[in-house]
């Protein structure tokens, strides 16, 4: 993989690993560089990783079983379930004392919207005004429930920001469940689907990648950020996994809910999950308020994207190979996706570098995916 090499040695990324697959199976499996750039610790195929926003995806597909067996609706009131969301209130500004002025939202928040990111949620590290209602309130702690408690930017259904709302997707499976969501999605997703490496965790193994900055001098910090250990399991990005691990659920996707003997999801709930939800909005577009941490980021500037029930989805063809229709995400560690039903193929890279948005990252990533379609050399 001529093409992969050169390209990781042009992204300056500390390690990564990619990996390309079909409905069949893996079709390529690489790692480069470091794990740990200070401690020189090599990658390897199986190092875990802070998959961040990656998770959104796997729970979406635990609620939409949950859809399926009749426990979860995906266009009743949320707040039935989630009291903490039963009464949206609609952020329209602050006064000159700094209190923020809410007002009713004029719709409640449901199942639907969650998935979609059009609930009216934030984040902080996206939306100044999310950071300015926190500055105002009280900073909430890091993986704290109240870090995910704030007033909606907009009504329900009214526009596209990319959010908190999966995390309460995970606590709506807690409730109608009664299990952890780490629990149900052991049982649920990881166990038939054999993603023995993937799990919420208190702690950063020792093994495990770690996250990476740039230092001004040309190499790399490590940053001590972990996504994990708060009060709940993080369903917006807390989980662990390897690139073999998440190939395995980018795989049953592209099988249309069924990998090695093992169905999971019905094609009906799979073709939902891959259906554009919010036309006429454009989905995708990330703006920033802590540069740090995310830079802008947009994965088709020239397309009017669209989003479905856990997937950005491309309605045009790609520049690198894959076909409209397509559907990926990415996470904010610098790791990206993408599963193209077309054609059949999948392709998972994984670093930990920040911030998001890394034009290194973003053109080893392109490289995978012109691999994965025998463009180029």
């Amino acid at each position: 993989m001529k093409q992969l090499e050169t390209a990781f040695a042009k992204s300056g990324l500390p390690g990564a690993v990619a990996l390309i697959a079909d409905r069949d199976g893996v079709r390529f499996v690489g790692a480069y560089g470091q794990a740990d750039a200070t401690s020189g610790a090599p990658m390897e195929v199986d190092t875990v990783f802070q998959i961040a926003s990656m998770t959104k995806a796997i729970v979406s597909a635990g609620a939409m079983q949950l859809v399926e067996g009749g426990k979860l609706d995906l266009d009743a009131p949320i707040g039935g379930l989630l009291p903490q969301l039963a009464d949206p209130k609609v952020l329209t500004g602050f006064a000159d004392s700094g209190e923020p002025q809410l007002r009713p939202a004029s719709r409640p928040i449901t199942l639907r919207h969650l998935l979609t990111h059009t609930a009216g949620l934030g984040y902080f590290f996206i939306r100044p005004e999310v950071l300015r209602y926190f500055a105002s309130i009280g900073m909430p702690a890091p993986g704290s429930l109240a870090s995910i408690q704030m007033p909606l930017l907009f009504d329900p259904g009214e526009n596209w920001e990319y959010s908190v709302a999966t995390d309460w997707v995970g606590l709506a499976i807690e409730a109608a469940t009664g299990k952890r969501l780490g629990e149900y999605l052991q049982q649920s997703l990881f166990d038939p689907l054999g993603m023995s490496a993937t799990t919420f965790r208190d702690a950063l193994p020792d093994d495990a990648a770690r996250v990476h900055a740039r230092t001004p001098e040309g190499g790399f910090a490590i940053q001590p950020m972990y996504l994990g250990g708060g009060e709940y399991d993080a369903g917006g990005g807390g989980l662990l996994s390897t690139v073999q691990d998440y190939a395995r659920f980018t795989r049953m996707i592209l099988r249309g809910g069924e990998l090695d003997g093992q169905r999971v999801l019905s094609e009906a709930s799979v073709a939902e999950m891959a259906r554009n939800q919010v036309a006429p909005l454009r989905a995708g577009y990330m703006g920033t308020a802590m540069p740090e941490l995310a830079q802008p980021y947009d994965t088709f500037p020239d397309q009017h994207t669209g989003w479905g029930l856990g997937f950005l989805i491309n309605p045009e063809q790609g520049p690198n190979g894959r076909a409209p229709d397509s559907l990926a995400w990415a996470g904010i560690f610098n790791s990206y996706y993408w599963i193209d039903p077309a054609n059949g193929v999948t392709g998972v890279m994984m670093s930990q570098l920040a911030p998001f948005g890394d034009a290194g990252a973003l053109g080893f990533f392109a490289a995978l995916e012109r691999e994965a379609y025998g463009i180029g050399a």
